[in-house]
C-alpha cells in the first residue's frame, strides 16, 4: 500500500529550508531597522561641518554628522583656555564659501572662531544632520553588505561611506609620570581647562612650551603667585602683528565682498611665497631667524634666561610661535623657567629631569595631542578585520592624505601628511572635500558601491612624499618635533604648497583605485532561492 506521506516535488525546498530562509529574511529585516545613511561624518569641527556643507551642495542629503560632544566646534570648542586664539589671519582661517566680514581682529580668538562655526551650522542648514553625544566606539566594514556598521554611544548606524573628520588635535596627550596619580592638587590639560578652578594666588606649574603654552603663560602669569615653566625644548617666537579690525574694514567687506576676497587672496599669496623656504631651501629661513633672535633680545634682558630660551635648531623645524607677551611673562619676577622636562612627582613636589624640586598647587599640561597615533585608528576595522591602528603600526600613511587600502569608502579630512607649518588648514580641508565629493559622485556615476586605493598607488604616493620630505626644514633642521612619529618619520605635514595639494586632490584618478561592486547578502540569496 502506498504511503500517505507526500514527498516534496523535485526542486522545491523542504519545509525546514523554507523556515530557515524565512528566519534569515526576518533577521535581515531586524538588521535593516538600524538607520542607514549614505554617508556618516565623524566630528563636527571645521572638517566635519565643511564636509556636511559640501555633501548638501552635491545633492547628497542622506547623511549624519556624529559628534561626541554636545555642540559643534571641534578643537575650537575644546580649547577654551585663557588667551586661546588662532595664529593664522582671520580672513584666511575661514571657508571660502562662508566668508566672515565681521572678524573682530586680524588674529581672532577662540570665542569668535567657535561662534563662526555655530553660524555655519545654522546658515547652511546642518542642524538636522547633527547627532550630539554620539561618540564613535567602533566602525567595522561589512563586506557582505558593502557598508560600514558604526557603533556609537547613542546607538548604531550603517553607512555606505565614512568621512573621518575627528582631527589630529582632538585627544590630549598627558605624559605617564611617576606619582602623577597621587598629586594632591589640581591637574588638567590645556584642552580640558577647568574654568571652575581659580588660579589666583596659586603656585602653578606649566608643563610644555608649545603654541598653547605661549598663549596660556602670559594670560595666567599676572594672577598666580608663582609660575614654574617646565621647558624641554625652547621654541622660536616671532612678533604677533595683531590689531583690531576697524568698522570701515568690516563695512567694506560686507558691502563689497570683493574686498574681502582681495584681502584673503593677498594673505594666501604671502603664505604661499614662504613655502619654498620650508620645503626646499631651508637656508632662506635665516632672515626670519634673525628677526626671532632680535625679538628675544628685546623681550628678555637677563642673559641667563635668554640662554635658556634660545633654540639650538633652525627656525621652522618646530612650529614657530607668534606672541608679543610670551617673553615678558617668562621674564616676570614670579616666573621661573626650568630648562628640563618634568621627571616625576612626590606628593605636591615636582621633580625635574635635572633633579631640582618645586612645590606647586596646580599643574597645567600643554603637552599636545595624539597626532601620529590618532585614537580613531583603534576603533576602525577594515575589510580583513584589521584595525587602522594595526595597519599604521609602522607609521600613518594614506593615498593623497585621504584614503587607505583595506578600508573601502573611508575618507579622511586632515589625514596623514596634510598638516601645514605656515598657512591655513582650511585650505587643505577644502581640497580634501573636493576629493571626497568627486569620489562619491564618481562611484554613483559608474554604479560601483565602494572604492579603495591599490597597494601600489598608496605605496608610490608615500615613497615620493617621504623623498620630498628629506629636503624640508622639518627633517634637516636639527630638532625633534611632534610632527615625527616614534621612528622619526614625518607623517603629519605636507611637503609642498597648498596650491600643489589642491591640484593633487582636484579629481579622483580611478587608475589608483580598486572598485567594489554591491554585494548580495546571503539572506537575500536565500530568499531568492525560496521564491524560485
Amino acid at each position: 500500500m502506498a504511503s500517505s506521506s507526500k514527498r516534496p516535488r523535485s526542486g522545491a525546498p523542504a519545509a525546514a529550508e523554507v523556515a530557515e530562509a524565512a528566519d534569515a529574511v526576518a533577521a535581515a529585516e531586524v538588521v535593516e531597522a538600524v538607520p542607514h545613511v549614505r554617508v556618516a561624518v565623524i566630528g563636527a569641527g571645521f572638517g566635519g561641518l565643511g564636509a556636511a556643507v559640501r555633501l548638501r551642495r552635491a545633492g547628497i542629503t542622506d547623511f549624519v554628522v556624529l559628534e561626541r560632544a554636545d555642540s559643534v566646534g571641534g578643537t575650537w570648542r575644546d580649547n577654551s583656555y585663557p588667551g586661546c586664539a588662532c595664529d593664522v589671519p582671520s580672513h584666511l582661517y575661514s571657508f571660502s564659501f562662508a566668508p566672515n566680514p565681521e572678524w573682530p581682529r586680524s588674529f581672532s580668538g577662540q570665542p569668535d572662531i567657535r561662534a563662526y562655526l555655530e553660524k555655519v551650522a545654522t546658515v547652511f542648514r546642518l542642524r538636522s544632520h547633527l547627532r550630539f553625544n554620539a561618540e564613535v566606539l567602533e566602525a567595522r566594514w561589512e563586506s557582505e553588505h558593502t557598508r560600514w556598521r558604526i557603533t556609537t554611544s547613542a546607538g548604531e548606524w550603517t553607512a555606505d561611506a565614512i568621512v573621518s573628520a575627528s582631527g589630529p588635535l582632538a585627544d590630549p596627550q598627558i605624559p605617564d609620570l611617576p606619582g602623577l596619580g597621587s598629586f594632591p592638587g589640581k591637574v588638567f590639560h590645556s584642552s580640558r581647562w577647568d574654568h571652575d578652578y581659580d588660579l589666583t594666588g596659586k603656585r602653578v606649574a606649566m608643563v610644555g612650551t608649545g603654541a598653547s603654552a605661549a598663549q596660556i603663560i602670559p594670560s595666567i602669569q599676572p594672577q598666580v603667585s608663582e609660575l614654574t615653566v617646565f621647558q624641554r625644548t625652547p621654541a622660536w617666537v616671532l612678533p604677533r602683528r595683531d590689531r583690531e579690525i576697524s568698522q570701515l574694514e568690516k563695512w567694506l567687506h560686507s558691502r563689497l565682498p570683493v574686498t574681502g576676497k582681495i584681502r584673503r587672496g593677498t594673505l594666501f599669496a604671502l603664505r604661499e611665497l614662504q613655502v619654498d623656504a620650508f620645503v626646499r631651501r631651508p637656508g632662506l629661513l635665516r632672515v626670519i631667524q634673525q628677526l626671532a633672535e632680535r625679538h628675544i633680545a628685546q623681550g628678555v634682558s637677563d642673559p641667563v634666561l635668554r640662554a635658556k630660551l634660545m633654540p639650538d635648531y633652525r627656525i621652522g623645524c618646530k612650529r614657530i610661535l607668534l606672541s608679543n607677551t610670551y617673553y615678558p611673562a617668562l621674564a616676570a619676577a614670579n616666573t621661573e623657567v626650568v630648562s628640563s622636562g618634568l621627571r616625576e612627582l612626590r606628593g605636591s613636589t615636582l621633580v625635574a629631569a635635572d633633579g631640582s624640586e618645586r612645590e606647586v598647587d596646580a599643574i597645567v599640561f600643554g603637552t599636545g595631542f595624539h597626532v601620529t597615533d590618532m585614537p580613531i585608528g583603534a576603533r576602525v576595522f577594515g575589510a580583513n578585520g584589521t584595525s587602522l591602528a594595526e595597519e599604521w603600526k609602522d607609521g600613518m600613511e594614506a593615498l593623497r592624505g585621504s584614503t587607505v587600502h583595506g578600508f573601502p569608502n573611508l575618507f579622511f579630512v586632515i589625514g596623514p601628511n596634510t598638516g601645514l607649518g605656515n598657512s591655513s588648514m582650511i585650505l587643505m580641508i577644502e581640497s580634501q572635500l573636493n576629493y571626497l565629493i568627486d569620489a562619491l559622485t564618481t562611484l554613483g556615476s559608474i554604479g560601483a558601491a565602494a572604492m579603495q586605493p591599490t597597494v601600489r598607488a598608496q605605496r608610490q604616493w608615500n615613497l615620493e612624499l617621504q623623498h620630498r620630505m628629506d629636503r624640508t626644514v622639518w627633517t634637516t633642521g636639527g630638532c625633534r618635533s611632534w610632527y615625527l612619529d616614534p621612528s622619526g618619520k614625518n607623517t603629519v605635514l605636507w611637503p609642498g604648497s597648498t596650491s600643489s595639494f589642491r591640484r593633487a586632490t582636484r579629481k579622483v584618478d580611478l587608475g589608483e583605485y580598486e572598485l567594489i561592486m554591491r554585494a548580495v547578502p546571503a539572506a537575500a540569496r536565500a530568499a531568492q532561492g525560496v521564491s524560485a
